[in-house]
């Protein structure tokens, strides 16, 4: 055993904990640099700047970037609104899937936009179970959507295509809304009412924006064959920007305030501030230390990854850490499928109940609910989903 690199290794983590509070991709620098300077004393910036110059992470980054600004455009435009208002469903339906679509595009305070939805439609509904509902569905499409940034960075680490690791967490998607139902939105079934009369194109003007990306990246793949996967990908979320726009019919003047007040920037930062974190991570050696643990894969893809991403708040930071300790301890190239469905559903369960995820904190305070109710209403609910996923790794891994 290494001391120093166990050592090194404990002063990066407290140092990644700590100051994520603040800013995420600060906390990814500064743990790396961290880590290098004392696990790599004579060579800390060889894989940093291996990092800073792969165009692979580089055009990831930009298009992680760009995301967020469609969703600040939506939100401003009316547009989402206009695909909430216009979604001509039943109350039930109406609260699982309305916070889902608000959450498909990351917004800063997200959580208080389709908070006020599931005021509007939760008549007859308590006030925890709308703060249960609000969290439990505006996450549900981080699990199967292409743009879902958790799911870019996480895929690319674990050395997987993106489609082929949402035909895996597919099953547990639908878990997700089953269990869900059953718990928070059975209970409901009031009639809704609309103040405005539907307009067809205020549905799928909306839709066509969330959805053209996705479907554009599919078709560039299978037949532009990129030189770097990453690539398409930009390409698809750049034109999506642009029918935003176009469509949003918003002005330069309007869309400089969006990207101010929306700071996309700290999104590519984060991203590349994760594969910099990973890089240094693998050089230093620390994998190795902890793959002689031999932590076995039900072990780190359920009760690790679970512990992570309920002490960490975050997708993304559990990801970036269990990944290569799983690729070194099990001498692979890439994370096999079904493992990371099941470690990417693990983490997202720990981080879906957080207490410092801040989704969970506004809604909360806005329907004025204490933490303790809140826990007391999804602990079963995630309990039953965290014992099925078990009882699958050890069957499947």
């Amino acid at each position: 055993m290494d001391l120093v690199i166990w050592i090194a290794f404990i002063v990066a983590i407290a140092a990644l904990l700590i100051i994520s509070r603040w800013s995420l991709w600060v906390a990814m620098f500064a743990s790396s640099f961290l880590l290098a300077f004392i696990t790599l004393p004579s060579d800390p910036f060889t894989a940093v700047y291996e990092t800073l110059i792969d165009p692979g992470v580089l055009m990831l980054g930009l298009a992680v970037t760009i995301i967020p600004v469609i969703g600040g455009i939506m939100n401003k435009s009316g547009l989402m609104d206009s695909l909430v208002e216009n979604l001509r469903i039943g109350q039930r339906p109406f609260l699982m899937f309305s916070p889902a679509l608000v959450g498909m595009l990351p917004m800063p305070g997200g959580a208080l936009l389709s908070a006020p939805l599931i005021e509007k439609g939760g008549k007859g509904v308590s006030d925890v179970d709308k703060v249960a509902i609000n969290v439990w569905y505006r996450h549900a499409l981080y699990l199967v959507y292409p743009l879902s940034t958790s799911l870019i960075v996480g895929v690319k680490i674990a050395g997987l295509d993106i489609y082929e690791a949402i035909l895996y967490l597919i099953p547990f998607f639908g878990l997700l809304l089953i269990v869900g139902y059953f718990f928070f939105v059975r209970k409901s079934g009031a009639k809704m009412e609309y103040k405005k009369v539907f307009s067809l194109a205020g549905l799928l003007i909306p839709l066509f924006i969330i959805l053209i990306a996705p479907v554009l990246d599919v078709i560039m793949l299978n037949t532009w064959n990129p030189e770097y996967r990453e690539s398409s990908l930009l390409v698809a979320v750049i034109i999506s920007l642009f029918f935003a726009i176009w469509l949003g019919k918003v002005e330069f003047k309007g869309l400089r305030k969006i990207v101010t007040e929306m700071r996309p920037w700290k999104y590519g930062l984060i991203v590349i501030g994760m594969f910099v974190f990973l890089n240094v991570f693998v050089a230093s050696g620390t994998p190795q230390e902890i793959s002689e643990l031999s932590p076995s894969k039900v072990v780190l893809c359920v009760f690790v990854a679970f512990f992570l991403g309920l002490s960490t708040g975050r997708i993304q930071l559990p990801i970036s850490i269990i990944v290569p300790i799983y690729l070194t301890n099990f001498v692979v190239a890439s994370v096999d499928p079904m493992a990371f469905a099941i470690t990417y559903f693990s983490i997202f369960l720990g981080y879906l109940i957080s207490p410092i995820h801040p989704c969970n904190t506004v809604s909360l305070e806005y329907f004025k609910v204490s933490l303790k109710d809140f826990f007391k209403a999804i602990w079963p609910a995630t309990s039953l989903m965290a014992g099925i996923v078990l009882v699958l790794a050890i069957v499947l891994l």
